[in-house]
């Protein structure tokens, strides 16, 4: 079953221990165990060092991650977005995280992640 044919709970059963681990280790700046569930195209458009330094930069700038909220979910044909209010442990107010993830593989992996 494609994942934008499952129900918001089922989805975000999927979602929420990708994004936590995806949250926990860029705060740790684990590059491989941040991108253990990207899709090649993924990965080869972060690659370690980048990586790091926007760790670095945010972490610097905003803190690390605290809580999120859920603002939604958007579907796709073979893919789903799910969108969250994200706040962080120094800067105040609120940013929005959001996590492509596809399931054209056959699995669900991830095609982005921001926080913006």
């Amino acid at each position: 079953m494609a994942l934008s044919d499952l129900s918001d709970a089922a989805i975000l059963q999927v979602a929420v221990p990708i994004m936590d681990n995806l949250m926990d280790a860029s705060r740790h700046i684990d590059y491989a165990r941040h991108v253990r569930d990207f899709s090649d195209r993924a990965k080869a458009s972060l690659d370690e060092v980048r990586f790091g330094q926007i760790c670095d930069q945010y972490q610097r700038e905003r803190g690390t991650f605290t809580d999120r909220e859920l603002l939604g979910i958007l579907r796709r044909p073979t893919s789903v977005v799910i969108l969250w209010k994200q706040r962080f442990t120094k800067a105040q107010g609120e940013y929005l995280a959001e996590l492509f993830i596809s399931d054209a593989e056959g699995k669900p992996l991830v095609e982005r992640v921001m926080v913006l």
